[in-house]
């Protein structure tokens, strides 16, 4: 079981987007797939139209591995399996800081379902936490929407820097460039500057900025599944392309 963890440090970038339609085009592709939402606001499950479990609270999240696999939820896709968040997630840094061998609680927990998905893949909190130095140590891959702006540049070189500082594998980082406007100079000057800093870091594929993917709320479905010849979907298609090769 492979885990691959959508992360970022900085909110707004197309993360949970991301996630959703990753999880959507692995299981087109024959993947048995659980999309775990750590996110207390729940949007992967709100996508899916899948209702959290309340009886998942943080502690046993870690914990009762019986309470775990039973709050996982199926989709309304083949061989795509749903772990929603709920509110009590905002927690967990509180709940793991008193933990033992915090950062490899998470990974410990996904051992429950080892046996049953060929991908978990983790829609992660847009912060630097506790939980999220566990998803750093569990991830096998992890996949980094960087919008092509000057904030979002500085947030990705903060988070190369906190890999650095804590050993962590910086190998374990794919980033790719996300809600991607061509037509502003910004954007492509930007992308430009970073592919030649990162040399081959970054994904040849990138998601464009689309109304597609903000209708996903509308739609409460990946975009894959809506508008599946539209610019964003094939994007994401791409993208997965991609990340088999380097995975």
């Amino acid at each position: 079981m492979k885990i691959i963890a959508c992360y970022s440090n900085k909110g707004g970038v197309g993360k949970t987007a991301t996630s959703v339609n990753l999880a959507h085009a692995l299981a087109l592709a024959g993947k048995r797939t659980l999309l775990c939402d750590l996110d207390p606001q729940g949007a992967s499950g709100f996508y899916y139209r899948v209702k959290p479990s309340k009886k998942l609270q943080h502690d046993a999240f870690f914990k009762d591995v019986d309470k775990f696999t039973k709050s996982i939820r199926g989709s309304d896709f083949e061989l795509l399996d749903i772990l929603p968040a709920n509110m009590t997630y905002r927690d967990f840094d509180i709940f793991l800081s008193r933990m033992k061998n915090s950062r490899s609680r998470l990974k410990k927990a996904l051992k429950a379902v080892k046996n049953e998905y060929d991908v978990v893949l983790l829609d992660c909190p847009p912060n630097i936490s506790t939980l999220s130095e566990s998803v750093f140590k569990s991830a096998d891959h992890i996949v980094v929407p960087v919008i092509p702006t000057t904030l979002t540049e500085r947030t990705y070189e903060q988070l190369l820097q906190f890999f650095d500082r804590h050993k962590l594998g910086k190998k374990k980082l794919i980033p790719f460039f996300s809600m991607v406007q061509r037509q502003k100079n910004l954007h492509t000057e930007t992308m430009e500057r970073m592919r030649k800093k990162y040399k081959k870091s970054f994904l040849k594929a990138s998601v464009p900025f689309s109304t597609d993917v903000e209708k996903m709320g509308i739609h409460r479905a990946p975009v894959l599944d809506f508008a599946r010849n539209r610019p964003a979907a094939k994007a994401y298609c791409a993208m997965w392309d991609e990340l088999q090769q380097r995975i």
